[in-house]
């Protein structure tokens, strides 16, 4: 019932979802993206929990490089469905932060339904009118190398709209963008609409005028590693703070003072 792109830009390391469907608010629950680690889509039977854990599982492929406990793309796919009864209604495509791509589509998914890789990218849809929808949306994507990453993205579901797209008709469309900072670069939702993918690129087209443009670069910049950092720092300040009141009062630290700051240097990590 849906159809979308995945995909990491070499040129930028921006990385993104491109999504639609015959469904209410599917950028709500399918796309799942995080700055400099990847992305994955989670659709047909969808299953957000496995957008939340296989973002865990592409940040653990980082960590894994190198090592002979090194995981794949195609592993975390494994992972992710190994204990799911439900695995065959699920459909699920990903992007790591090298490009490398891997997806699942489970046999009791709606016809038609597939999925298409490529290195950087990746389409895949079910309930679509055939697979004329996804060579349609890759093709257009390889056709704009070199233009905007977003610009892409978002051509690329305009083609799979003007291939036939979902077959049950249209409701929702969205598109999600990360750069390198920890808050989207592009995150734009039609959740109910009698043409979604048309008023995302009204959406689209807005978000690029000068008012909004400069209005985003008021914004503070901040990468996930140096957000990690800055974290780790707070959460060190206010256990300072907790310690020196310990010292000159009668008020002892407990597990209550993690509790009311919700911060531990151990989680900030």
């Amino acid at each position: 019932m849906t159809f979308s792109i995945v995909a990491w830009d070499f040129e930028t390391q921006m990385t993104g979802i491109a999504v639609a469907t015959k469904h209410l608010a599917v950028g709500s629950l399918v796309p799942h993206v995080k700055a400099s680690v990847g992305a994955i889509a989670t659709q047909a039977q969808t299953n957000p929990l496995l957008g939340i854990h296989g973002i865990q599982l592409l940040e653990q492929r980082i960590a894994s490089e190198g090592t002979a406990d090194e995981i794949s793309v195609e592993d975390i796919i494994d992972l992710l469905l190994e204990n799911d009864p439900e695995a065959d209604d699920r459909q699920l495509h990903l992007v790591d932060h090298t490009g490398q791509t891997a997806a699942w589509t489970g046999s009791r998914c709606v016809d038609w339904a597939g999925h298409l890789t490529f290195p950087g990218f990746s389409v895949a849809g079910n309930m679509l009118v055939g697979e004329q929808v996804l060579t349609a949306m890759a093709e257009a994507y390889q056709a704009k190398a070199g233009m905007e990453f977003s610009e892409r993205l978002l051509q690329a579901l305009e083609a799979g709209e003007r291939a036939g797209g979902d077959k049950r008709g249209r409701q929702s469309a969205a598109i999600y963008v990360m750069k390198q900072d920890v808050y989207p670069h592009l995150d734009l939702r039609v959740d109910h609409h009698h043409d979604p993918i048309a008023q995302l690129r009204f959406l689209f087209e807005e978000s690029r005028k000068d008012y909004y443009q400069s209005f985003r670069q008021t914004m503070p910049s901040q990468c996930l590693r140096t957000h990690s950092v800055r974290a780790n720092q707070l959460a060190k300040q206010i256990q300072e703070v907790i310690l020196k009141k310990a010292a000159s009062s009668k008020f002892k630290p407990d597990d209550r003072a993690s509790e009311a700051t919700g911060i531990s240097v151990a989680e900030s990590r």
